[in-house]
Order: structure tokens, then C-alpha cells, then sequence
């Protein structure tokens, strides 16, 4: 099964992000053969960056990320989105790679689920 998550959400500040990412982190540990992809667009490109400032406490929504790509896990971050934020793409998480509304379009074509959060 292939499930695209839509991420439009910053990492802190409300709890959608953490939620797309545990959600998806129980179907790639639960559900054997699931194929996880994230785009992440608007805001939500900020949760690919290497380096955050987190709340106190907080989860760690770069390590997330980190983790769900080291067990097979693609995941794009929009390129209009990253460049009208003014961010580089070498400061994004290792694995976590440019992506434009072809990739999407594309990714939720293949998709037997897409989640939008």
C-alpha cells in the first residue's frame, strides 16, 4: 500500500506535524509492505530543516523525519515553498530532497491513500 501525507503545517506551534509523523511512523512499524511518502509544502517545509528550535520538552519533529527515511520513507519538500521562506537546501535533513507540483501530482497518482494534515 502506498500513503502519501500532505504536511502544510510548521513543526511547533500546533500539534498536526507531530501527529502526520506518528501516524505514519505506526503504519511503517504496523502494517507490513506500507510505502510511506511525505511532501511537505507551505509551512511545513520548516520540519525538514537540520536544526530547530524546540519548545521545552517537545518532540523532535526533524528526528521523526530522520528516522521515517531511514526505514524507507520519501520524503519532498516543495522548492517554491523553500525558496519563498528564504531557506537552503543544504540545511535540510539528510534524505529529504526538493520536490516541485510534478512530484506531487506524480506522488498522488500512485497513492492509494493521501493524508493531509
Amino acid at each position: 500500500m502506498n500513503v502519501l501525507f500532505i504536511l502544510n503545517e510548521p513543526p511547533y506551534g500546533s500539534e498536526r506535524a507531530w501527529n502526520a509523523l506518528r501516524l505514519a511512523t505506526a503504519l511503517q512499524q504496523e502494517v507490513p509492505h506500507t510505502h510511506i511518502r511525505i511532501f511537505l509544502l507551505s509551512d511545513g517545509v520548516y520540519g525538514a530543516l537540520r536544526e530547530h528550535h524546540r519548545p521545552e520538552g517537545s518532540y523532535n519533529i526533524g528526528q521523526m523525519l530522520a528516522n521515517l527515511i531511514a526505514n524507507g520513507a520519501e520524503v519532498l519538500a516543495c522548492v517554491t515553498c523553500v525558496d519563498q521562506r528564504g531557506l537552503w537546501a543544504s540545511k535540510l535533513i539528510e534524505g529529504v530532497n526538493l520536490g516541485s507540483m510534478v512530484e506531487l501530482a506524480h506522488w498522488t497518482a500512485e497513492a492509494d491513500k493521501v493524508i493531509v494534515f
